[in-house]
């Protein structure tokens, strides 16, 4: 009787011991996705660490929190363009480009890298390298800031005197933001540029609708100075007049107001 009850749980045992083995291998292969996962989101905790602190000015901190997502991840693009921010921050330029151009190379999709690296060619008048990376930002139809990557793209057609392509960028711009203003004003002023003043002014009379119904929007030099413009060319003196008298008294140290004066010069 004994013998049998030694039988049978022997049985048992190595059945168990057999439904053990796969159990095992799948307790292994969770570790190690779940250890991939948790690197992954301290990779990401970190990066937004350090960005916030970024933003903040606070640089020491940022670099400390970037830095521990690099020693995880060296090839993140997101942690490799923040710290090409630090970089640029500290006049380190070569590093600064180096690591946003690893950012990129590491991962081309991600966008915003394209858009902080354009922002560092232009402010350094590398206008054509700025244009090339604000549009292939601008072609990622999944980019949360489409239209800055487009009113950028504007930005630098406008300094390469492209003002068709300039205007075609920001009224793309004008699209997706649904009428911002900065975006209104840079479209009428670049269909000026290429003679098409009717297109140029129902844009600017939508940019008065938006400062009309918005009282934190005020006029700056340009918008009364692209005001001017227009009005002068439909002949209209009354409402020239008014810009100008605006023009005059709120910014008359500007340079759209010494614009405005050789303006009247020429005519004369």
């Amino acid at each position: 009787m004994t013998c049998a009850i030694d039988s049978g749980l022997r049985r048992v045992i190595l059945l168990l011991l057999v439904l053990m083995v796969p159990a095992g291998c799948v307790t292994v292969t969770d570790s190690r996705f779940t250890r991939e996962a948790d690197r992954d989101e301290a990779v990401a905790n970190y990066v937004e660490l350090g960005k916030a602190y970024l933003d903040k000015g606070n640089m020491e901190r940022a670099r400390k929190h970037l830095n521990r997502a690099l020693d995880l991840d060296p090839e993140n693009a997101a942690a490799n363009a923040a710290k090409a921010l630090i970089y640029q921050s500290e006049g380190d330029d070569g590093l600064a480009e180096d690591s946003f151009r690893k950012a990129i190379a590491n991962d081309p999709s991600y966008t915003q890298a394209r858009m902080y690296y354009g922002s560092f060619l232009f402010v350094r008048d590398r206008y054509t390298e700025a244009r090339d990376q604000f549009r292939t930002a601008s072609e990622d139809t999944a980019f949360d800031k489409r239209a800055a990557a487009f009113y950028n793209l504007g930005t630098t057609q406008e300094r390469l005197e492209n003002h068709g392509e300039a205007a075609e960028a920001y009224r793309r711009a004008v699209e997706l933001s649904r009428g911002n203003a900065e975006a209104l004003l840079a479209l009428s002023r670049s269909l000026i540029e290429t003679g098409d003043y009717s297109a140029a002014s129902r844009y600017y009379s939508r940019l008065l609708n938006v400062m009309q119904r918005d009282p934190r929007l005020t006029h700056s030099p340009q918008s009364l100075l692209t005001g001017i413009r227009i009005s002068r060319y439909f002949g209209e003196r009354d409402r020239e007049s008014s810009f100008a008298l605006l023009l005059k008294n709120q910014f008359p140290d500007s340079l759209e107001y010494q614009q405005y004066k050789a303006m009247i010069n020429n005519d004369q």
